[in-house]
């Protein structure tokens, strides 16, 4: 990690502005003391960069649990199987479910279920 930085990312990265005519501010680097500056382009203003991040690109993805589990699951003789849960999908009659932990520790115990119509497969869950 840089110095400067913290465990929550580099700090404030965005658009910055001119101190004499409130222009924007561009990154460009400085070769001969090869630091990063931020310029105007209209006046001869620039100020040295507190840290040397231009551009932070979060990418927040949440993954669906239910994407985890294996359709595959209907072909095993051991899960039980149930015909008072309707798919929401199909509304077919049949499902195998088991019941597991979510992956965020804090939550309570689910119970998911895989539809058995060969074409549906549709996966779902409810909290047990």
């Amino acid at each position: 990690m840089a110095t400067g930085e913290s465990q929550q990312g580099p700090g404030f990265i965005g658009i910055r502005f001119c101190d004499e005519c409130n222009n924007m501010l561009y990154p460009k680097e400085d070769k001969e003391a090869r630091v990063l500056l931020y310029s105007c382009r209209n006046c001869e203003f620039s100020k040295q960069a507190d840290n040397s991040c231009v551009y932070v690109n979060k990418i927040l993805h949440k993954v669906d649990e239910l994407t985890h589990i294996v359709a595959d699951v209907v072909a095993d003789p051991t899960l039980p199987r149930t015909d008072e849960h309707p798919c929401p999908k199909c509304q077919t009659r049949n499902a195998v479910f088991f019941q597991a932990q979510s992956r965020r520790g804090e939550e309570e115990m689910r119970l998911y279920y895989v539809c058995c119509e060969a074409k549906c497969l549709h996966r779902w869950t409810e909290y047990a």
